[in-house]
């Protein structure tokens, strides 16, 4: 059940106090909360309001998701809050409204950004098991108190099963080894080629009173490049890199050069500084993206601009 924010339980304590002195003053009792629910199915559109998740490439990383809610029925309903439930994930990903609540006008699509809870990484359901659960509170004109409406939501690009794989990929990844980009890019003298170091810090053996007990490792099968950066041909990027608790920390230059000079690909930049990593750890395989950090960011869009400048 849709559990509201303090200052959501404020509104409707007070919507519910106006409409017991409504009720009392025309001697009838008041009606009970309005609450509608259906069992989910594979098909989301239920009811007045359609809830499908999306995920646009700037959320990738974050990790975030889109609720797109579409107002199904002919008048405006407010949206108070969200929230959709699957078993890919731990805990309801949630949307409040920052500021006032939200009006969804009849058939024009809200897309609102959610942040996505812990992974659930073990016991995952089914394919037939993964329907999402949709559930809103709403006023509509002429109401005098919120509605609570539940329904199926609809996940037609498979986004939640996808954030799923990646979280707990990258989960297992980070009980092996830190990894990260380091903050410094060596600039080769004729600005055409640079040098970003990918930086693995395995952590200590899990137990060091069973030496024979293998340690956890993982293997680096290869490294991709991204809208803006690309492998320098003369200097391929290592692959096949395996990594085991216990390793000592180590740096892998990676040599990189521009995979664009268009004038627009700092400007429409979205992950061009977020290295894809193919990896294997224990039963689990895929990719897990490595971003810049502010200042590496930065000297990799001076480093393609003036590397473009050079023709």
């Amino acid at each position: 059940m849709l559990r509201p924010h303090p200052r959501r339980l404020r509104v409707l304590a007070a919507a519910a106090a106006l409409a017991t002195v409504q009720a009392a003053s025309a001697c009838t009792s008041s009606p009970a909360p309005e609450t509608t629910g259906e069992t989910p199915t594979a098909t989301a559109g239920q009811g007045p309001i359609a809830v499908e998740l999306n995920q646009s490439r700037d959320q990738y990383g974050k990790p975030e998701v889109q609720l797109q809610l579409t107002n199904t029925s002919d008048a405006a309903v407010t949206l108070i809050q969200a929230e959709v439930i699957s078993p890919f994930f731990q805990e309801a990903i949630s949307w409040m409204p920052a500021g006032d609540d939200l009006e969804l006008p009849p058939g024009q699509p809200k897309s609102l950004p959610a942040a996505l809870p812990a992974a659930t990484c073990e016991g995952r359901p089914s394919p037939d098991g993964e329907t999402a659960k949709a559930t809103v509170l709403v006023t509509s004109p002429g109401q005098s108190r919120p509605r609570q409406l539940t329904f199926s939501a609809s996940d037609p690009f498979g986004v939640l099963r996808r954030n799923n794989d990646e979280l707990c990929l990258a989960t297992a990844v980070a009980a092996v080894a830190d990894i990260r980009l380091g903050t410094q890019l060596e600039v080769a003298p004729d600005a055409r080629t640079a040098v970003v170091h990918l930086v693995v810090a395995p952590h200590p053996a899990a137990d060091r009173k069973n030496p024979d007990q293998a340690a956890r490792s993982l293997t680096i099968r290869s490294i991709g490049g991204t809208p803006l950066l690309a492998e320098a041909p003369r200097n391929p990027w290592p692959a096949n890199l395996t990594l085991t608790a216990g390793d000592v920390p180590r740096q892998f230059p990676l040599h990189i050069r521009p995979a664009r000079c268009d004038p627009h690909a700092i400007a429409e930049d979205k992950v061009g500084t977020v290295l894809p990593l193919q990896v294997t750890v224990d039963a689990r395989q895929g990719a897990i993206r490595v971003p810049a950090g502010a200042v590496l960011r930065a000297q990799l869009y001076d480093f393609v601009t003036r590397s473009c400048m050079q023709g």
